[in-house]
């Protein structure tokens, strides 16, 4: 098995509360008070609110949650490659998608932190399947 470091699980530890932390201020205040939403936007605000609360769970559990940090650099990162580049170069780019790609290129930081050989290489669940799952699978032989 793949070792992680106790100075990469403390920034692991850090890095998902500040995600929590800063969503958790930004989201629950406005779940409060907040306008009236459409279905998107308030489906994106129940996803960050989510989000925020697993990410708590990840200072507990820094590398069970790894799978949390890895969705959020892939969601970002997609947006940011299939949104706001197709924009930026066709010089498209205005006031809104200006402040989300701000508020998603800090992403880019989880890259070297993420422990990715663990990641990868880290213990995978074993397969198995209890009796009743095998009784079906004989009856349908």
């Amino acid at each position: 098995m793949t070792e992680v470091s106790m100075v990469r699980l403390y920034i692991l530890r850090v890095m998902y509360a500040i995600l929590g932390l800063a969503q958790g201020f930004i989201q629950f205040p406005q779940f409060l008070h907040h306008p009236h939403w459409t279905l998107a936007s308030s489906a994106v605000h129940s996803f960050l609110a989510a989000l925020a609360a697993l990410s708590l769970a990840g200072i507990f559990y820094p590398l069970r949650m790894l799978p949390l940090l890895v969705y959020e650099l892939l969601w970002k990162s997609i947006w940011l490659l299939g949104i706001a580049l197709p924009l930026w170069l066709s010089n498209q780019f205005d006031p809104d998608t200006r402040q989300t790609f701000y508020e998603c290129i800090g992403v880019v930081i989880l890259i070297p932190i993420i422990p990715w050989r663990y990641f990868f290489r880290g213990p995978a669940d074993p397969w198995r399947f209890n009796g009743r799952q095998k009784a079906i699978a004989a009856t349908a032989d």
